[in-house]
């Protein structure tokens, strides 16, 4: 069984525009010609599922302006399916965040997506934590893009030193730190992010990583706190699955990482 924690999908009518966007910001930025590996809809990602052996995916949406989130929140809760299920979304310079917190809540979603540089806030504010608190509170998950980003310019607003301020405020156990903890910051995830009482996803690791540096932060991390992602479109979910596989970890470890966490932590059915 495999579940992929970090994927994206957009509505039919959006779909290929945010794509476009999304890949010339990555150019602009770091002159990286990024190619989007499904069509970026729902049926392209169950189109790569199927072909990948993927059983389970999570959309990870994310409210980019405040004025999105009653439409994207919409969007995501009509993804709920067999195989394709969805986070909410919030952005925490909204004064109403707790209560769009609350009727997420309400309305049986397992999390939020954070991204703090698409939302521009700093993971360590106090707007950032308020919303932490709040999703704590009330068993909410929430998958925090980490580390750096091909699209936008340092300084970074969630390195592996301002999560391991935020890890003084709450539990961290329903937090998960896309990317290994810190997108293109090895060092600091082994200094300051492994064997923290915290998630990491695997999402997007697999074109700028070598098989030993994953190898040595699953296994200082512990696998039983790592979740499978692949960041589909931005990385297929094929490559990130061949690449995990290449870091040497035991089948064990392998199961954990690819479902059981993923199970475990949302409560999902094996299947």
């Amino acid at each position: 069984m495999v579940i992929d924690v970090h994927t994206h999908a957009f509505p039919d009518a959006i779909a290929e525009r945010t794509l476009e966007f999304l890949k010339a910001k990555m150019l602009a930025q770091s002159n990286i010609k990024v190619p989007n590996n499904t069509d970026g809809t729902v049926d392209g990602l169950l189109r790569s599922m199927d072909k990948c052996g993927v059983d389970i995916s999570l959309v990870m949406p994310i409210a980019t302006k405040i004025s999105q989130t009653n439409t994207i929140n919409n969007f995501a809760e009509n993804l709920r399916g067999e195989r394709i299920l969805s986070f909410g979304s919030v952005h925490p310079h909204d004064s109403d965040a707790c209560d769009v917190l609350k009727d997420l809540a309400s309305r049986g979603f397992m999390g939020i997506k954070l991204h703090p540089e698409f939302q521009d806030f700093y993971i360590d504010s106090k707007e950032s934590l308020k919303v932490l608190k709040c999703a704590e509170e009330l068993g909410l998950s929430v998958l925090i893009h980490a580390g750096g980003d091909l699209g936008y310019p340092p300084p970074y607003h969630c390195t592996p030193e301002r999560l391991e301020h935020v890890l003084g405020e709450i539990s961290g156990e329903k937090l998960i730190a896309a990317h290994l903890g810190g997108f293109m910051m090895w060092d600091e995830v082994l200094k300051r992010i492994a064997g923290k009482p915290i998630y990491i996803d695997t999402a997007a690791v697999g074109t700028c990583i070598t098989p030993d540096i994953y190898h040595d932060i699953i296994r200082a991390h512990g696998a039983d706190r790592v979740l499978f992602g692949s960041d589909s479109p931005w990385e297929s979910q094929s490559h990130a699955l061949e690449v995990l596989e290449s870091t040497g970890i035991t089948k064990e470890e392998l199961d954990k990482i690819k479902y059981e966490n993923a199970v475990k932590l949302f409560g999902l059915k094996k299947l």
